[in-house]
């Protein structure tokens, strides 16, 4: 029987402030952070009964502990969702939340369910990238990677050898405008509207509410320039233009056009395309350049047709790799407007929400921008980029 693929919309999405890792979070559990996240978007969304709910994908790159076990089932049995809603978890490192929602997506748009929860949760603190793996041995000894494929620094000063003309004086510009940004973001309630407050407890001084983001720093170019180079000497990646380790979790609602209406949820963000490739692993942060061609040549769209850009933080040196090869400024306005992972954290599987629920509001706030990008570069060598359509765009009405 031929079936019609059905429109799919990014209704709403939330997130947890991000901490640094093992801190103000280091006594609460991931999945507590993932389901509190949940609870939020249902909360937010009272016309959604709960049962139409029919698909709830969390990711997690560290799936251990309290990052384990199914995490999209018990944290929708914990969410207080009913038990016949199922779930299941990914693993996409960085971009596992973005592989959530293209996974959720795809169902919805071959109509084998209406309603779904995408999102992510990543506590670095008590599960630090890599605990528990053991990377098959072949993997070196034939030399399918380089060994420094494995270190997500060195991946970026290897992107560094390669495109020499991004300089340390160009990352660390980058860094700190990332940083002010932010603050100028914070400072006009732009970033507000997405964090949900997590109750948080220390030992010592008993508990407390997290409501912003840990990780924001005021700084300078001339101290930027003092940081040291952990990943090589007289390298150029620097804890001040790269995301640092943190703990956070994201979720996000996403449904069949046609369903949202019906039932009177918002409508934020239309799936156009999107694509994920695989490129050297260890020049990672190159992944982006080849997705976003990926994504736009589906999309039938060019570079120049898109408005707004979240591109993840992960390291400056990835963003103005992909900056460089399409043409478009350092310190363009279209591109992450209210910072980004440098400055706000990367807390890993989560971060592909953040990104997107900072451009649904951007679009909400530009109704002259039709098309917008989500894009990340991804560990092992892949990269991910979502193209995103405005429903608020002026040429509809």
């Amino acid at each position: 029987m031929p079936r019609q693929v059905r429109d799919v919309v990014f209704v709403d999405g939330v997130r947890t402030p991000f901490g640094k890792a093992g801190g103000m979070y280091a006594d609460t559990r991931a999945d507590d952070l993932v389901i509190r996240c949940i609870r939020e978007l249902l909360a937010r969304n009272p016309q959604l009964p709960p049962e139409r709910v029919e698909e709830v994908a969390i990711a997690a790159t560290t799936q251990i502990g309290d990052q384990g076990l199914t995490i999209g089932r018990t944290a929708a049995l914990l969410s207080g969702l009913p038990k016949s809603v199922p779930g299941y978890s990914i693993d996409r490192m960085c971009a596992g939340a973005m592989t959530a929602v293209t996974s959720v997506a795809g169902g919805i748009a071959m109509g084998a369910f209406d309603v779904a929860i995408a999102g992510g949760v990543e506590h670095m603190g008590r599960h630090p990238m890599g605990e528990g793996v053991d990377p098959n041995p072949r993997i070196l000894a034939e030399k399918l990677v380089d060994p420094s494929a494995l270190v997500m620094g060195s991946t970026a000063e290897n992107l560094h050898d390669r495109a020499p003309q991004i300089t340390k004086e160009r990352v660390d510009a980058f860094g700190l405008a990332s940083q002010e940004r932010t603050a100028k973001a914070y400072a006009a309630g732009k970033l507000q509207p997405d964090l949900v407050t997590m109750a948080v407890r220390d030992p010592e001084t008993g508990w407390g509410l997290a409501s912003v983001d840990e990780a924001p720093r005021e700084t300078s170019l001339e101290k930027l320039a003092t940081l040291k180079t952990p990943f090589r000497p007289h390298g150029k990646v620097t804890a001040g233009n790269a995301a640092g380790l943190n703990d956070g979790a994201t979720a996000s609602l996403i449904a069949s056009e046609d369903v949202a209406r019906e039932l009177g949820l918002p409508v934020a963000m239309r799936l156009v395309s999107y694509g994920y490739v695989g490129v050297e692993p260890e020049v990672m942060g190159v992944g982006p350049i080849p997705a976003t061609e990926k994504a736009l040549r589906i999309a039938g769209l060019g570079i120049e047709d898109i408005g707004l850009f979240e591109l993840n933080e992960a390291f400056a040196v990835q963003v103005l790799a992909f900056l460089d090869h399409f043409g478009i400024a350092d310190d363009d306005p279209r591109v992450n407007q209210w910072g980004g992972a440098i400055a706000i954290g990367h807390p890993l599987a989560s971060s592909g929400v953040r990104l997107m629920t900072q451009l649904a509001r951007q679009f909400a706030e530009n109704p002259q921008v039709r098309y917008g990008i989500t894009a990340m570069c991804i560990g092992i060598g892949m990269g991910g980029s979502v193209i995103w359509e405005n429903p608020a765009w002026e040429g509809d009405k």
